[in-house]
């Protein structure tokens, strides 16, 4: 069964059946009845029994050495069962070959301390993890374990309980900066702040800046965007620590920031469109209730559809429509997850936002004199400055620098730079 590589299975359903394999084969080792001390051995599963009080063993090439006071230790290896496994607590990680399962017949003592020592698979990894497989949440954990790297570069793991043990390593020592996650908390609380001050100020101006159709327009697309960046915002603080909030509340904030970040972007290119509308159609003005209607279909009607379709086909396939570690959509690989029911509309926005920008920008251009003054030029080019400042956050180019991210490999020095570039020019973003 470990051998194959169940490559025809969905991936969820994988992941359960290669947790139940583990479950069962450590029930099946924890009840068997000894004869030999020779233990068992084949291709990919290795089985040890130690019953004298210092106990040190090899298996598959992993030195376990555990001292006790009775019983018999049972250690099984196994070959070719991590890549079937879930790890959503420790992504970006790569994995070791092996996993050892370790128990304990005839001892009741709680105290007990297992060493093993995993020979080095990745010589370039910086950053080391000791984990077991947690049965409650069906997920990897490193409670209760150390791992200290030897001079020869083996995993020493020691942990202070009995059960699945392996190792995950990755190339950079923090997946995850603290000094980004402080970035994000205070942008996204001067954004919060701001925004409840404009929409303050366009409350108490409305009737003022709202006399003619192409202000209304404009207004109400900026009103949206501000408002459903607003909600955005807090749902993204509100699950700011996962592991401090329940399951549901986790899918409630992850379905809002879905919706919210969906819904500021669609109207986003509503703002667009009804700018290049206005450019390039003059004399030919849209109606208010012609605008008011199509608006209504993409800024409310299109997000919560593509929600709504986004969670239907991850729960109809089996798969998993959030991340329970992030309260977020999951990111397999290159369009596998949910992440890319994000991605691909936003993507497609922000190229339809480029490509008005653009034409704005032409349009400035052709309406210069062709044989204008050097002051006309540079009026000319002010403008423009102004038309890339003022657009380039309203319709969202900024998170361009977030499919970068994505491109770019964990160990690229770009990497980093494309990452604080997102989080500071997003999270402090007003509109």
């Amino acid at each position: 069964m470990v051998n194959s590589s169940w490559s025809g299975v969905n991936e969820s359903i994988r992941h359960s059946m290669s947790s139940n394999y583990l479950s069962n084969v450590e029930v099946l080792v924890k009840n068997i009845k000894i004869n030999t001390s020779e233990g068992f051995n084949t291709s990919n599963l290795e089985l040890r029994f130690c019953s004298s009080y210092d106990c040190s063993m090899s298996v598959f090439g992993i030195d376990v050495n555990m001292n006790k006071t009775n019983g018999t230790m049972k250690t099984m290896a196994v070959k070719n069962l991590m890549e079937k496994l879930k790890n959503q607590k420790f992504p970006g990680r790569n994995h070791s070959s092996f996993l050892l399962s370790a128990t304990l017949e005839g001892n009741r003592d709680s105290n007990v301390t297992i060493k093993m020592l995993f020979p080095d698979e990745q010589p370039n990894a910086t950053e080391y993890l000791c984990v077991f497989w947690d049965t409650k949440t069906n997920d990897w954990s490193n409670e209760g374990c150390v791992a200290n790297v030897t001079d020869n570069n083996q995993t020493l793991c020691e942990c202070n309980h009995l059960t699945s043990f392996s190792v995950l390593m990755a190339k950079s020592a923090n997946v995850s900066s603290p000094d980004l996650d402080i970035i994000t908390y205070i942008g996204l609380g001067v954004s919060v702040f701001s925004l409840l001050i404009f929409l303050f100020i366009e409350s108490l101006v409305w009737s003022a800046v709202t006399k003619t159709n192409l202000s209304h327009f404009r207004h109400t697309a900026v009103v949206n965007i501000a408002v459903f960046r607003l909600l955005a915002d807090c749902s993204f603080l509100a699950s700011a620590f996962p592991d401090k909030i329940s399951d549901t509340w986790c899918f409630t904030f992850t379905v809002c920031k879905h919706l919210f970040y969906l819904a500021m972007f669609t109207w986003m290119l509503c703002l667009s469109v009804m700018l290049v509308h206005q450019l390039i159609f003059v004399f030919s003005p849209v109606r208010k209730r012609v605008f008011m209607y199509l608006s209504s279909i993409v800024g409310y009607l299109l997000p919560i559809a593509l929600v709504g379709t986004s969670y239907v086909y991850y729960k109809y396939t089996e798969q998993d429509y959030y991340d329970k570690n992030t309260c977020w959509l999951r990111y397999e690989r290159l369009l596998e997850g949910s992440i890319h029911a994000f991605l691909l509309p936003v993507g497609t926005i922000i190229l339809s936002n480029l490509f008005s920008m653009v034409v704005v920008i032409v349009t400035l251009v052709k309406t210069s004199v062709p044989d204008s003054s050097k002051a006309d030029d540079k009026e000319t080019a002010k403008s423009i400055l102004k038309v890339v400042v003022f657009l380039t956050p309203v319709f969202g180019v900024t998170w361009i620098i977030g499919f970068v991210i994505l491109i770019l490999e964990d160990d690229d020095p770009m990497h980093k730079v494309a990452n604080y570039s997102f989080t500071i020019l997003n999270s402090f973003q007003v509109i």
